[in-house]
């Protein structure tokens, strides 16, 4: 009888453990363990993290703590942490937080245009990614990578061909370059390559022409007409007198560093540069800004005409007067002075 009392009292005591158990485990894993009143919260885990990393990452968003790092240890995350950008929703259980931060690295839509310089460019994608601009702009200037791929200091700004790419947050800066060269050769597909060919120029005076037609205008309507502007010029062996090229010729001295050209004098046509187009027929050396898909498309589909000037609308801020003669492009030219004196706008 006595025998039989003990083994119904560790029977009894078996089953409060083992409904203890169920209870927490049932709590560790299914309950609800959110503590934010948002839809979703992006967590970022950078790479080589450590668990102690993402628990402090975790812990405001979080009701509990402890049971988190209980489950965590039973499912071996605590030494297996993956990095990456991971969508914590509203009511998830633990269970459910940890299967996504440890599978379901969630891709972002990286974007990028109208940057100048190949630094600008590294800061603008540091911001979207977790390389910082000084890795990003190691790898994007590394001069191995560069020769092997057919780029130099002058032209591999033309190799990031703005739009909007998917990455994982998590992309090193290698992976990033490396990603953006496989862009740059999509892009230049058959079509694109053969209409550069029957222009009789490479790619990279395609880019180049380009950079300078997206700094004369914005307008994705009127740059087939100036890119057949300075085709015509460069048919007839004129220079291109293109006011970019001298802005960023000025741009490259000490003088004006940190400074706004807002008009173009005589002063800066005297500029001793490569890129002074105005003392030197042909294309410049290099790109002087990255354009757009449209100006590229814009040099590969010029617009066929007689036009050879153009010069600033100043009724239609934006666009551009086009002129067959000198003459009527002096009297162009004129009435946007006025406008800029009228402005004040004197350098």
């Amino acid at each position: 009888m006595y025998i039989k009392k003990i083994l119904v009292a560790i029977v009894i005591i078996g089953l409060f453990v083992a409904s203890y158990f169920a209870y927490f485990v049932y709590n560790a894993m299914f309950v609800p363990n959110t503590n934010f009143e948002e839809p979703e919260i992006y967590v970022y885990i950078p790479t080589n993290a450590r668990y102690t990393d993402v628990r402090e990452q975790l812990k405001p968003l979080l009701k509990d703590i402890d049971g988190f790092d209980a489950l965590a240890a039973r499912k071996k995350y605590t030494s297996h942490i993956r990095a990456g950008r991971f969508v914590i929703k509203k009511g998830m259980n633990n269970n459910a937080i940890i299967n996504t931060i440890r599978s379901k690295n969630k891709p972002l839509q990286l974007a990028f245009n109208n940057q100048e310089t190949i630094e600008k460019l590294a800061g603008r994608i540091a911001s979207q990614i977790e390389p910082d601009s000084l890795a990003l702009l190691q790898a994007m200037t590394d001069e191995g990578f560069a020769a092997k791929n057919g780029f130099d200091t002058k032209n591999r700004l033309g190799m990031y061909i703005p739009n909007s790419y998917e990455f994982f947050w998590n992309t090193s800066a290698e992976d990033f370059r490396n990603r953006m060269l496989k862009e740059y050769n999509r892009f230049w597909n058959d079509s694109r390559t053969k209409k550069a060919e029957a222009l009789n120029l490479t790619r990279d005076e395609v880019m180049t022409l380009a950079s300078i037609v997206h700094e004369e205008s914005k307008q994705a309507s009127e740059q087939p007409r100036i890119a057949g502007v300075y085709l015509n010029r460069i048919r007839i062996g004129m220079p291109l007198q293109a006011d970019p090229t001298l802005k960023f010729a000025a741009y490259q001295l000490p003088e004006y560093k940190n400074t706004i050209i807002k008009r173009v004098l005589n002063k800066h046509k005297d500029i001793d540069s490569p890129y002074n187009t105005y003392q030197n027929r042909g294309l410049p050396p290099g790109l002087i800004a990255m354009p757009d898909v449209s100006a590229i498309d814009a040099v590969l589909n010029p617009e066929k005409h007689s036009y050879l000037y153009f010069a600033a609308d100043a009724k239609r801020l934006g666009f551009h007067k086009f002129a067959k003669t000198l003459a009527q492009h002096n009297k162009n030219a004129q009435d946007y002075h006025r406008y800029l004196s009228a402005q004040g706008i004197n350098k």
